[in-house]
């Protein structure tokens, strides 16, 4: 149960805020799929803004996990009613603590199949939203087709299938209302993919196609699926961070959750069945998001993809003792003003100079202590969505492709899984076993890893990128990551 201790109550009520609402009568109009650190410090946190103001009462979050790991999640947040410490933690250490309330349930799929999709099929439910992570949405790095043998997808095609993917349960539900004649829901990605709610519209379609063509032609006559692009730093949730909360606040809480204070929501006003009004608690509501999610996923997370496996062979263990490194902030910076900004769209009403030194500010937060093993984490899925087409545009353009390049030799050299100490990298990755064992092939084949045609398309063909990236990989090699760092981030190079 989410409780405060009793020795300091008036301190308490002092730095502590709650919801300043009646849970007892939000109902639920969004079911979400994922609930993690980042939906409960980002959408979550909208939403209890609104409540608080008396607004989207009936837009509470039904969080639902199809994930074993969810178990955690589900374990966590029952006991406490959905309530959760939200802590934004400032530069100067100051901690900016508040209870959220907008999620109202947590069901954990596995349990209770029916439930989740009875859920689903409600007419109050409007909205199914979604952090799945960048790897969930299923599809081939290269060819972006939807990959239908995926066991758990082709187990859910099988007719009259028990749901166990998230692919499964909203088609099936979708295909539910259809039948009973109840408006669809609108699917709304708030994962870190260009044109998110393209993919999630291409790849849900693709379940449905292959298992009813006429459900899936319905799906994209009437389903309506928002871009959207969504920025909060969040790193995992330590034990530390829990005995702080108790330790200074007098908060006992199963699992809080850290952020920074900077917040961003750019979201597509496209939905069927109505929305919360997001726009009057700061969520740009625009026609186009692309131009941000370029941005964001160019500079932003791209970059951490720039100071993480540097940063872990450097020595660094957290990101802003990663960013205040100055090789790193110098080379991170000229990424970001060389070779990521000549890729974006015009992005309105964002000053990109001050957008980038505000970036390096929020990665150098001491008071986040962000993990670099977090930025490391599932590469496979981020480097091709994130960097790799920084390299392909600039290519086609003659622009310089060294530090995007860089990027990619870090990671086959953290990809190894010993540092140059002979110390053990833990790779966390769905790939690591295939990645390792390529990027182990140096020198012998010094490609190997670039071969991977479902992660790098046909780059390996090309030989301006795979002289550049030799070149690199060679000295990261034979002077070391720290020389090949500083001769990348040599001023006037």
């Amino acid at each position: 149960m989410l409780s405060h201790h009793a020795d300091n109550p008036d301190g308490l009520q002092a730095v502590l805020s709650g919801p300043g609402y009646d849970r007892s009568a939000v109902t639920v109009g969004i079911v979400h799929f994922g609930v993690g650190g980042f939906h409960r410090a980002h959408q979550a946190a909208y939403l209890d803004s609104l409540m608080n103001q008396g607004n989207a009462m009936d837009w509470g979050i039904c969080g639902v996990g199809v994930m074993p790991a969810d178990l955690a999640m589900h374990k966590a947040l029952i006991p406490q009613q959905g309530l959760y410490t939200l802590v934004v933690k400032h530069p100067d250490g100051t901690l900016e603590p508040r209870v959220i309330g907008s999620i109202v349930d947590y069901l954990y799929a596995p349990d209770n199949p029916q439930h989740v999709l009875e859920m689903l099929t409600r007419e109050q439910t409007r909205i199914v939203s979604l952090t799945i992570t960048e790897g969930g949405y299923n599809f081939n790095q290269t060819t972006h087709e939807f990959i239908a043998d995926e066991p758990g997808v082709a187990a859910d095609l099988r007719p009259g299938a028990t749901p166990s993917t998230v692919f499964g349960y909203v088609v099936e539900a979708l295909d539910r209302r259809r039948r009973l004649g109840i408006p669809p829901f609108t699917v709304m990605s708030c994962d870190n993919i260009q044109s998110n709610g393209h993919v999630a519209r291409a790849m849900f379609t693709a379940f449905a196609e292959l298992r009813d063509p006429e459900l899936a032609q319905w799906m994209r006559d009437h389903v309506h699926f928002p871009d959207s692009m969504v920025d909060r730093i969040t790193p995992a949730t330590t034990d530390e961070d829990r005995e702080q909360l108790h330790r200074e606040l007098g908060i006992e809480d199963n699992w809080p959750v850290i952020c920074e204070p900077f917040t961003q929501w750019v979201l597509e006003d496209d939905f069927s069945l109505g929305r919360p009004r997001f726009e009057q608690v700061g969520v740009q509501l625009v026609d186009d998001v692309a131009p941000y999610e370029l941005m964001k996923l160019r500079l932003l997370n791209a970059s951490h993809q720039a100071i993480a496996y540097f940063g872990h062979l450097l020595g660094h263990r957290y990101v802003h003792e990663a960013a205040t490194d100055p090789r790193l902030a110098r080379y991170t910076r000229e990424y970001m003003d060389a070779e990521a900004t000549p890729t974006l769209l015009p992005v309105p009403g964002v000053d990109l100079d001050a957008y980038k030194s505000e970036l390096l500010e929020r990665f150098a937060n001491p008071g986040i202590r962000d993990t670099i093993a977090r930025l490391c984490a599932e590469s496979s899925d981020r480097i091709p969505k994130w960097v790799l087409p920084v390299i392909r545009h600039n290519l086609g353009t003659g622009g310089p492709i060294s530090h995007a390049t860089a990027i990619v030799a870090s990671w086959a050299r953290y990809a190894e899984g010993v540092d140059e100490q002979g110390n053990p990298i833990e790779v966390v990755d769905r790939l690591a076993d295939e990645v390792g064992t390529a990027a182990r092939k140096y020198p012998r084949d010094p490609l190997a890893l670039i071969k991977l045609t479902h992660l790098f398309g046909d780059l390996a063909q090309n030989e301006r990128f795979t002289e550049e990236y030799l070149r690199i990989a060679d000295g990261i090699h034979t002077v070391g990551v720290a020389q090949t760092l500083a001769e990348l981030a040599a001023p006037g190079r």
